[in-house]
């Protein structure tokens, strides 16, 4: 059995470097924002590729809505 190579330490996610100041508000808005619009992105590039799909679920989600009580 071939034996494996030693990895590199990588630092903790969840310990801050202490190089890299803290993530401002704006900093995180913005990658928010830009996750959401690949998200909005990818999903539009499904419907379109699969639109037998789409339809299914643009139904589900109206039945959802009209069995929703406000």
């Amino acid at each position: 059995m071939p034996e494996l190579p030693d990895l590199p330490d990588l630092p903790d996610r969840d310990s801050p470097d202490a190089g890299e100041p803290p993530e401002t508000a704006a900093e995180r808005r913005r990658r928010r924002a830009q996750f959401l619009h690949d998200l909005a992105e990818a999903r539009e590039l499904r419907d379109r590729v699969q639109p037998r799909r789409a339809r299914t679920a643009r139904l589900r989600h109206a039945v959802r809505m009209r069995t929703f009580r406000w």
